[in-house]
């Protein structure tokens, strides 16, 4: 009923940026739990995609593709309205409009407000600001069925629960979340032009630590570092390493001004300001490809400095990169965990050939800091889990989840399960 048998449309299902097509002969869309019960527990071989937002191959699978937007929506306010629980299908955007309506709030979101909450979470999605952690750090419980049908639900304070947010896909299918929410607050953002690369070279953290959310922007070339843009939720700075904000809005990744969410000083409610861009418009620019690394936040600057090195090099296939920084995770996979981190992050144009080549010229350059792999998007370093100290943990939980690996897929025996 919620199942499309093997078929061209289906077999040729590709990612958000078109750069991966799935290898999965059949995509499930179940309609219900029960129904999705049945489905997992036939298979053989099974991965659920989200919003298809991954560069890599995470998701991809030669079995099942699963895709759970068919499910009923789900939303579930807490006595209180401390806690939500929502299905595993819902976008961050929908969510965010639906705590507003409600008078609550996320902590804080991602750039692009149309990923799903299980997928971003999976992958160890974040947002940016010094004091809040990654979006994985918001979930309080995650509601898994399990490679034999069975739900299990695992809960912040359980022994797995280090395993259970950033997940990778890993476990088994994630049904319903539960996330910590706040009251609502107001957000305004400002945009400052024209940094110099010694205002962030020698003060990236004080930059990073100038709003409650900060992002910086550059294509690592020119006589100008870039732009930043600070999320207050007071006043900001009057000036930002000798410049002051720009009176109009502006684009990112080469799309249209009406795309971002309002700056100019312009003050929103929390889900109009904290992403970059808006959930009615298509988001970022489509055909890109993405990679990022995340380092411990003392090598900022230094991690500036040897990616300026590499700016001509990366001028001709690079749309934007931004900077941004978080406090730590306790997920085993996240790679926020333990550690305040920095994210670099590269927003490519799709020439497939020139990154793949370009990005072990930026690991050289990264991981002697101790830069890890965002889990969705393109990398070249060949055992990413390497980098993780909780590795031996999470791979012991997710044997035990998924004794028969319906789960694992040929990146995650890569990455996580290998070497």
């Amino acid at each position: 009923m919620g199942m499309e048998p093997a078929s061209e449309s289906s077999a040729a299902e590709i990612n958000w940026a078109g750069n991966q097509r799935y290898s999965a002969a059949r995509l499930l869309r179940p309609e219900s739990v029960e129904e999705l019960q049945g489905e997992v527990k036939q298979a053989q071989r099974l991965k659920v995609v989200g919003s298809r937002h991954s560069f890599n191959t995470i998701a991809d699978t030669t079995g099942d593709l699963m895709e759970l937007s068919a499910l009923p929506r789900s939303f579930e306010l807490s006595e209180g309205g401390a806690t939500v629980t929502v299905d595993a299908g819902m976008r961050y955007g929908e969510l965010a409009r639906r705590l507003q309506e409600q008078g609550r709030a996320l902590p804080n979101m991602a750039s692009l407000p149309h990923i799903t909450v299980a997928g971003s979470v999976a992958t160890g999605t974040h947002g940016s600001g010094d004091a809040l952690p990654p979006l994985s750090s918001a979930v309080s419980a995650v509601e898994l069925v399990l490679a034999d049908g069975s739900h299990h639900t695992l809960r912040r304070g359980d022994a797995d629960f280090g395993a259970a947010v950033v997940n990778l896909g890993a476990l088994g299918v994630v049904v319903r979340l539960s996330l910590d929410t706040v009251p609502t607050f107001e957000v305004r953002q400002d945009v400052y032009d024209g940094l110099s690369w010694e205002a962030v070279q020698d003060g990236v953290e004080e930059l990073m630590g100038s709003a409650y959310s900060v992002s910086l922007f550059t294509r690592w070339s020119g006589e100008r570092f870039g732009h930043a843009w600070l999320k207050s939720v007071g006043e900001p700075p009057r000036e930002l390493a000798g410049v002051t904000a720009l009176r109009h809005d502006i684009g990112l990744v080469e799309g249209a001004v009406e795309r971002t969410t309002a700056q100019s000083g312009q003050w929103g409610s929390w889900d109009q300001r904290l992403p970059h861009f808006l959930l009615d418009f298509t988001p970022s620019n489509g055909s890109e490809l993405q990679s990022e690394y995340l380092l411990p936040r003392e090598h900022a600057g230094e991690a500036v400095r040897r990616l300026r090195t590499l700016g001509d090099a990366m001028e001709p296939h690079l749309l934007i990169s931004e900077v941004r920084t978080m406090a730590a995770d306790d997920q085993w996979m996240s790679p926020a965990w333990g550690r305040g981190t920095v994210g670099f992050h590269f927003t490519w144009r799709q020439r497939v050939e020139e990154v793949a080549q370009l990005l072990p010229r930026l690991e050289e350059a990264l991981m002697p800091l101790g830069a890890r792999a965002h889990w969705g998007k393109l990398a070249a370093v060949e055992v990413a889990g390497a980098a993780y100290p909780k590795l031996p943990d999470f791979r012991e939980v997710a044997h035990r989840l998924d004794p028969d690996g319906v789960f694992r897929n040929t990146f995650l025996d890569q990455h996580v399960f290998e070497g």
